[in-house]
């Protein structure tokens, strides 16, 4: 049992999937997860709905998680939603790392997390997603980079989601965690509301080579983060004002209503990808 490792050393380790070979240390991931979800559980009475559209891809495929961000509690509710059956490898911000000496970064390593530098394309943090995604591991993504409405910074999508879920060849999950906007509010205390965690319906980016080549990224990502905002509001995803939620980004409203994108479901699609394999294997035999 590992009590201290680079932590820049456990961002190149698998942690679950089907790699082989060594993996992060989960002793200290499940020590944080039980915690983390006895006290969460007294606090906000949490709940997970449609979990099995992540569960039905556990060693079978890579999926890529991605949410809208409301509170700097979503990702430790998203988290304990996927324990503690699968883990998820988080991107968080460059210089979380550092923090208390080190502490943190022992500790967000630990659950899986690793670095990205935010407002650049990061090329060793694409790598790591998209490796860990060929390892059938499950990544998270918060593709608006900040919390909603807590910082100056205008929101945004940032279509890398997209491009990490291509080159890792895996299905996106939309998911949201309804009601940690409420946690803290400016200027109120702290409250303890009911949180409830879902999961959508998967995406294939391939869903979306109609559109033109240097719009497949951003349309993908675009139509995910209205899957969350719809779960988020709980209402069709045609009635998600993406335009008053993006002022300043592009509107793909229109182009979806006009060619609606498939939809699918993690069954049929592992399933999918299991006879994709198994052809491959046939035709290396007849070879």
């Amino acid at each position: 049992m590992s009590l201290f490792l680079p932590y820049e050393k456990m961002w190149d380790l698998p942690l679950g999937g089907t790699a082989p070979g060594k993996q992060v240390p989960h002793w200290a991931g499940n020590v944080i997860w039980a915690f983390l979800a006895s006290v969460f559980k007294i606090c906000f009475r949490y709940r997970v709905d449609h979990r099995e559209s992540l569960r039905g891809f556990k060693d079978r495929s890579g999926v890529l998680v991605v949410a809208n961000h409301t509170s700097f509690l979503d990702v430790a509710f998203m988290y304990l939603a996927a324990r503690p059956s699968q883990w998820v490898r988080f991107m968080g911000r460059e210089n979380l790392f550092g923090n208390a000496h080190g502490l943190v970064g022992q500790i967000l390593s630990r659950v899986g997390a690793f670095p990205v530098k935010r407002d650049a394309a990061d090329r060793t943090a694409i790598k790591r997603a998209t490796r860990m995604l060929k390892n059938n591991e499950v990544v998270g993504i918060l593709p608006e980079g900040t919390r909603r409405g807590k910082s100056d910074r205008k929101p945004e999508i940032h279509s890398g989601a997209a491009f990490i879920a291509k080159m890792g060849h895996a299905p996106i999950l939309p998911m949201t965690v309804r009601n940690a906007e409420y946690v803290k509010q400016k200027g109120k205390f702290f409250r303890f509301p009911k949180i409830t965690i879902e999961y959508g319906d998967p995406l294939l980016v391939s869903d979306f080579d109609f559109l033109p080549k240097e719009d497949r990224l951003d349309g993908c990502t675009w139509y995910a983060m209205r899957e969350c905002f719809a779960l988020s509001l709980r209402v069709p995803r045609d009635q998600v004002d993406m335009v008053a939620l993006f002022p300043d980004g592009r509107d793909f409203t229109q182009v979806f209503a006009e060619h609606p994108v498939p939809a699918h479901t993690t069954a049929e699609l592992v399933e999918g990808a299991g006879d994709a394999e198994g052809g491959r294997r046939e035709e290396g035999v007849r070879a």
